[in-house]
């Protein structure tokens, strides 16, 4: 693939869009942000907020402890912490940069003022809208379709700022439907590494800082440190343990950094955390490393493309499955033995439901990677699923439609009921 081809640029400017750093679980930090934008709009602290949000920011945001806010966890936190010490012009670091003064505001905000949640009538997975009075004063501010993505801003009811309807939210980013596996691998192969060096130097350094936190320190359920010394430090082993590790962190309110994919900081430490350890265990070249983690990357993508940004089917599926592929290529994996890789990763574990951000995400990206790595042993002893067993069809395109299918819209309802059992409803 050359450089001044349009899919060139598509695929790289797709990883410029996806590859970008957050602290903390995403979905607080974009309630925060969202807060912080409509304070910023209103001029001054408000007296009285509502947040209205989706059922899936409920999920992803009930267990996870926000940065920041004292171990804190919960909606409220996160809008307030935003209102308080958040800077709406560092997106999804928006609140990286918090005072202990502000920390201590924070919490009288929570203790004084009047803050409501209600649920977001929307069919959008992923919608929260803020509204913040002062006086007689508002604005409202409504992120929809992805973390950042602001589709209105109002104030005294004037709209200052309106993105068509809100159901088409993504027109702003790349058009994901140009991913397929093989352009996927051709990128892989060709791109100019000055092109991607700054992408992945950055998702190498931050990840691979917050998997050593984890590792190191007492965060959430400990999966890593547990499994290093259930099983041991081989490779295998060590690559599942630092992912898990580095979610541990980040679910525990770590207020470290992390280079996310997919809106996602889990689904960012799984696509490369296992490559990265494979890499360096193999003394791969940094240009082995970086083509690695451009497929496990892009591959990752491509999956959560068809399911969506949220869903009942768990996303670090998709990104431990991506990762079996970037370490079948830094262990000598052809195409082939690549798409087969996903293929037998697939068909292993997807399905593993997403019940939100909590401790337990470390354990299903341990199993997801382990899932990866055995897909790629399987292939290169001879053995696979092939097309009719279950969900997997002839040609890795249509296994992958099948799971999209599976999880946007066979899994629909399970993420309702998911959803009724974390709220008691």
């Amino acid at each position: 693939m050359k450089k001044e081809d349009v899919l060139y640029q598509n695929y790289l400017q797709i990883l410029r869009e996806e590859l970008v750093p957050a602290m903390g679980c995403t979905e607080p930090i974009a309630i925060a942000y969202c807060a912080a934008k409509a304070r910023d709009v209103l001029g001054a602290e408000p007296d009285r907020v509502l947040i209205e949000v989706s059922g899936n920011i409920v999920k992803n945001v009930k267990s996870v402890v926000v940065p920041n806010t004292g171990g804190r966890k919960g909606i409220e936190a996160s809008a307030a912490i935003g209102i308080t010490g958040g800077d709406s012009a560092k997106a999804l670091q928006v609140i990286a940069n918090v005072t202990e003064a502000q920390k201590e505001e924070m919490a009288s905000f929570l203790a004084t003022a009047d803050i409501k949640v209600l649920p977001l009538e929307t069919e959008e997975q992923l919608d929260i809208q803020v509204t913040e009075y002062a006086g007689t004063h508002f604005t409202k501010v409504r992120i929809s379709g992805f973390h950042t993505n602001i589709v209105l801003i109002e104030k005294d009811d004037e709209i200052l700022y309106q993105a068509g309807e809100v159901a088409a939210t993504n027109v702003s980013l790349t058009d994901r439907s140009l991913l397929d596996m093989e352009h996927i691998y051709e990128f892989a192969m060709t791109a100019e590494l000055t092109d991607v060096s700054e992408i992945l130097d950055r998702q190498i350094n931050c990840n691979m800082a917050i998997a050593q936190e984890g590792m190191t320190n007492d965060y959430g359920a400990n999966v890593g440190s547990v499994l290093i010394k259930a099983y041991g430090n081989d490779v295998r082993n060590r690559a599942k343990a630092m992912a898990a590790a580095g979610s541990d962190a980040r679910m525990s309110g770590c207020e470290m950094p992390v280079i996310i994919n997919s809106g996602s900081g889990n689904q960012g430490m799984t696509a490369s955390i296992p490559v990265i350890v494979y890499g360096r265990e193999l003394q791969a070249s940094k240009e082995q490393l970086y083509r690695a983690l451009i497929l496990s990357n892009l591959i990752t993508i491509h999956q959560k493309t068809g399911i969506g940004r949220m869903s009942a089917y768990c996303g670090a599926i998709s990104a431990g499955c991506g990762a079996g592929c970037g370490i079948a290529y830094l262990l000598g994996g052809t195409y082939q033995v690549i798409i087969h890789t996903l293929v037998n990763a697939v068909a292993i574990v997807s399905g593993i439901v997403c019940d939100g951000a909590k401790p337990s995400c470390a354990g299903k990206i341990e199993a997801a990677v382990d899932a990866g790595i055995l897909g790629y042993y399987m292939y290169t002893q001879g053995q696979e699923f092939k097309g009719g067993d279950g969900i997997i069809s002839k040609g890795v395109e249509n296994t992958i439609q099948n799971v999209s299918r599976l999880g946007k819209i066979g899994m629909k309802e399970t993420d309702k009921e998911i959803i009724r059992i974390m709220t008691n409803c």
